[in-house]
């Protein structure tokens, strides 16, 4: 069994009355990060977030430090960045002799799939916006956003 961490906890967002000797239980990670319980559990068990320590009862606690790296990984999942990109961004920030222009290069990456996202969501965006202008939206059963979706590859639908 490991023993409890002993590091000073941020008590601004957690109850006090949980931290046991410097640490603070998943509940209260969960709430000091914005990472929900659950997924503080499947984190840990990708090996994301290193181990949780325990009590002598086996309930997880999480030290401050733990805490920093639930919120680095919430704040990069907020931006999009993958679970492998995320443990290749924790490698870099744990690593003192890293280059930056490497978090620059993961980042730049990052950016360029996101611009061919967007740019495949906009030509979706103007293909149902064309379909939507088309339909008549009345009594009719004539509907030619239907007849798109129902038409061969590489053939066009029939106008109405």
């Amino acid at each position: 069994m490991k023993p409890a961490r002993s590091r000073a906890v941020n008590t601004s967002s957690v109850n006090i009355s949980t931290i046991n000797m410097g640490t603070v239980n998943i509940g209260d990670a969960a709430k000091a990060s914005g990472v929900s319980a659950k997924m503080i559990r499947h984190y840990e068990s990708i090996g994301l977030i290193p181990s949780a320590g325990r009590t002598e009862s086996g309930y997880r606690t999480y030290a401050e430090s733990d805490l920093h790296r639930l919120r680095f990984v919430k704040r990069a999942r907020t931006l999009g960045f993958s679970i492998k990109e995320i443990e290749a961004l924790l490698a870099l920030w744990g690593d003192r002799r890293r280059s930056s222009a490497k978090v620059k290069a993961l980042t730049q990456k990052h950016i360029d799939e996101l611009e061919g996202k967007i740019a495949e969501m906009q030509a979706m965006k103007q293909a149902l916006q064309q379909l939507a202008h088309q339909c008549h939206g009345d009594d009719r059963p004539d509907c030619p956003i239907l007849d798109d979706l129902a038409a061969e590859p590489n053939r066009a639908p029939r106008c109405h």
